[in-house]
């Protein structure tokens, strides 16, 4: 009892040294702290302290030091340090017995107390790709605090829009490209599209189409004036493939399941499709036409159940060139640039499927996947005119629309010979 009472004016003397120290380095911090509780002014007394720090098992620094001034005028100054710190007492602090193996670790393990509070975004970030690349083992996946540092984080102010953060950090050439587009221009920030917590991969299903006519709701009856089959072109043709008029585009076949009406998604743990790709790919090249075909075969074991198709989607070949979009008066119009054999556009194709982490696993594939008689089946929902044109079938049309014309034209002869023979023949019966 006497050495733990000893312990207490310890500590207790070590906090009002610290504090006159403290009070004494400058009004302004000084303020931050006359504002605080007692409690959170007896933390502040030490780690408002410039440069406080504690050395980890791994040789890393984890940084101690508060800013009083700036945590004062944070949300979470309301609730002061005790509430997410309430392991630590003035009996056991500092912890000795803490061991910390890492930053990272640290870090990751402090985000079980932000869902004390905030336990529905968390729920939220649970489902995003970010979260899905932590449990990856991804040693720069996003966590809380990343994103917000809990001493200085503000109402609705963790994104800056001059400067992309706390994006940028991670994603800085494609702010830098999004900062020059239309909507970078107009001040959007990353979250109107890609939302802030349960952020997924853009090119996975329609999220990227329904992002955009989220904002854009008359955009389908605004191009149907002037587009022909604008519904179909919405439902294969990815919006920057068009506004964004000088990237490179290619074509991508995702493997989709026609019952659930989704994209098939791999099983984590058993890679299927990594493995059938790699056994059905031509040795140090693409998929080719019979090998896709026998891909969508081992998918479809069943002969009567062919559930699992290729939907194909024309889109552009960078993601970072996808925030490059360009106001709608320099957005493409001209049809030729895809509708001609040989396109462009039709140069790159690829064969993809949802990975376990929502991203988009995909292998390449030939050209001419596209346009080949083998192809008929796999590729029957992507099949652009004059773009993807499969020869074969423009001579059966050929024959079909001879064969049409030639049936009709042949009686019509027949006819006209018979009725030529037949007054001939009444001529010389006459006479």
């Amino acid at each position: 009892m006497q050495g733990r009472s000893f312990t207490r004016l310890a500590l207790a003397a070590l906090f009002a040294v610290a504090g006159a120290l403290f009070l004494g380095q400058g009004a302004g911090r000084a303020a931050g702290i006359a504002n605080s509780n007692k409690v959170d002014q007896q933390c502040l007394a030490c780690h408002s302290i410039a440069g406080m720090e504690k050395e980890l098992q791994g040789g890393e620094k984890l940084s101690l030091h508060v800013d009083g001034a700036k945590f004062a005028k944070s949300v979470h100054s309301m609730i002061g340090c005790a509430v997410c710190h309430g392991s630590v007492t003035l009996e056991n602090h500092p912890p000795s017995k803490t061991k910390i193996p890492s930053l990272r670790e640290y870090s990751i393990e402090r985000t079980k107390v932000c869902a004390s509070c905030h336990g529905e975004v968390l729920k939220l970030y649970q489902g995003s790709i970010h979260a899905a690349l932590v449990r990856d083992g991804n040693p720069v996946a996003p966590i809380c605090t990343d994103c917000h540092n809990p001493h200085t984080v503000k109402a609705k102010g963790a994104y800056d829009t001059a400067t992309g953060a706390p994006c940028s950090k991670c994603h800085g050439s494609v702010f830098d490209a999004y900062a020059a587009s239309v909507h970078g221009k107009a001040g959007l920030d990353c979250s109107n599209c890609h939302r802030a917590h349960d952020v997924n991969p853009a090119t996975t299903g329609d999220q990227l189409k329904n992002a955009c006519l989220g904002c854009h709701p008359d955009a389908l009856a605004a191009h149907e004036i002037w587009l022909p089959n604008a519904a179909q072109h919405f439902e294969t043709v990815s919006c920057p493939a068009c506004h964004v008029p000088g990237a490179k585009r290619k074509v991508d076949l995702r493997l989709y399941d026609n019952v659930t009406k989704q994209s098939v998604a791999e099983k984590e743990g058993v890679p299927q499709f990594d493995n059938w790709v790699r056994s059905a790919k031509v040795k140090g090249g693409d998929l080719d036409a019979m090998a896709l075909y026998s891909l969508l075969r081992e998918f479809n074991r069943d002969p009567t159940d062919n559930k699992t198709t290729l939907r194909g989607r024309l889109e552009l070949s960078k993601g970072i060139d996808a925030h490059r979009l360009m106001a709608k008066s320099q957005a493409i119009r001209d049809c030729a640039r895809c509708h001609q054999q040989g396109a462009d556009a039709f140069q790159s194709v690829t064969v993809s499927i949802v990975g376990p982490d929502g991203r988009p696993v995909r292998y390449g594939a030939k050209p001419e996947v596209l346009h080949s008689i083998v192809s008929m089946d796999s590729v029957s929902g992507f099949y652009a005119i004059g773009g993807t044109r499969i020869k074969l079938l423009d001579w059966l049309l050929v024959l079909a629309v001879m064969g049409g014309i030639g049936v009709p034209i042949g009686h019509m002869t027949v006819r006209w010979l018979f009725k030529k023979y037949a007054k001939k023949i009444s001529g010389k019966e006459d006479s």
